[in-house]
């Protein structure tokens, strides 16, 4: 008997990892991470709307498995995201991810996509976004510590969104920050390969700070953050695993995606659960104040919240809309007669 054919209800975009990488250059990194900035603030706008919960974590001693899920209520999206810090030394990423969107109305999924590189861009994009609204106004030169997976997308993001034109590289691991810097040549940014995070944050307006470890750590100490300066301290995402020593925090106005979910797994772990933190949704619909004076320390203290995964998975399903840059998987199991799916097994018996 031939094979049955698929209904349009069972095939779902699927967007591997070649199309993630091919619509990548179709439109530009930096575009992209742009054009994913600008969806985020606008589902940033609508927060309200969105069903909001602290990430699913299934945590060991190797790192930790999540899922982010989340729903305008039109659309609900999830993301399966692991951190495994040791991969490293194995050949393996430290983090790897997929995603999806489905309709709330009938559940269906529409879209199922790599999301290892796709969360590179919003993680980037998330960050530019609030340096933007918060880093101090012309601000050209940022720290990066931390030189990893993350440290080009942020260099670049923070290039096309906040305008920085210096990069400033530490790494405790001076290959990765020869691997850093060879990957930013020729993307319009001066880089200096830096010795220490004293170094790398001279004539910083925008610190960044991006490790691996799952574990308390104290990347930057407090008489290394002078007055005026924007921290983004993105490495912090779980329970136990911070890179801001305390006293910073005290002196920081600090802004936080979901507070509880920062509390439990961001740099405020650090402190009283009643630390008063601004959400950054209420900065862009003006319901709060973002900085204030030009000596302030605004502190971002991002762990990623499945908003802004939703975000770029719905930036992804527009830009794929009339192009190859996906395959149509054969996912559900989709009778004519709803109630006849084992009639439908039955027929596909060869």
């Amino acid at each position: 008997m031939p094979a049955l054919t698929p209904s349009d209800k069972a095939l779902v975009p699927f967007v591997s990892v070649d199309h993630m990488m091919k619509l990548i250059h179709h439109i530009g990194v930096e575009e992209m991470m742009a054009g994913i900035a600008d969806y985020i603030e606008a589902d940033f706008k609508r927060w309200e709307l969105f069903d909001k919960t602290p990430r699913v974590a299934s945590h060991s001693e190797k790192g930790v498995i999540e899922l982010m899920p989340t729903s305008d209520g039109d659309v609900y999206g999830f993301k399966y995201v692991n951190g495994h810090p040791s991969n490293t030394k194995a050949g393996l990423q430290t983090v790897t991810a997929f995603g999806l969107l489905a309709e709330v109305a009938s559940g269906y999924p529409v879209l199922l996509s790599e999301m290892t590189l796709l969360t590179a861009l919003r993680t980037a994009a998330m960050s530019a976004l609030v340096a933007r609204v918060l880093a101090p106004k012309n601000a050209r030169c940022m720290a990066m510590i931390g030189n990893g997976t993350q440290s080009e997308f942020q260099s670049l993001a923070m290039k096309r969104i906040v305008g920085i034109e210096e990069v400033r590289l530490y790494d405790i691991d001076p290959a990765a920050i020869r691997k850093c810097a060879a990957n930013l040549k020729g993307q319009g940014l001066r880089v200096t390969e830096c010795t220490s995070a004293e170094d790398a944050m001279e004539g910083a307006e925008i610190i960044t700070t991006c490790t691996a470890d799952k574990q308390y750590a104290t990347i930057l100490t407090d008489n290394m953050v002078g007055s005026g300066v924007h921290i983004n301290a993105i490495g912090g995402d779980c329970p136990g695993k911070t890179e801001l020593a305390p006293a910073i925090l005290h002196r920081s106005a600090i802004f936080v995606e979901y507070p509880e979910q920062t509390r439990i797994e961001g740099e405020i772990q650090q402190l009283a659960p009643d630390h008063p933190v601004t959400e950054f949704w209420q900065v862009l619909t003006g319901a709060a104040k973002g900085r204030t004076s030009d000596s302030q320390i605004t502190l971002f203290d991002s762990v990623g919240f499945a908003v802004e995964d939703f975000s770029a998975l719905r930036y992804v399903r527009d830009r794929i809309a009339g192009t190859d840059l996906f395959h149509p998987l054969d996912l559900l199991a989709d009778p004519d007669d709803p109630r006849d799916l084992f009639g439908m097994l039955q027929r596909a018996k060869g």
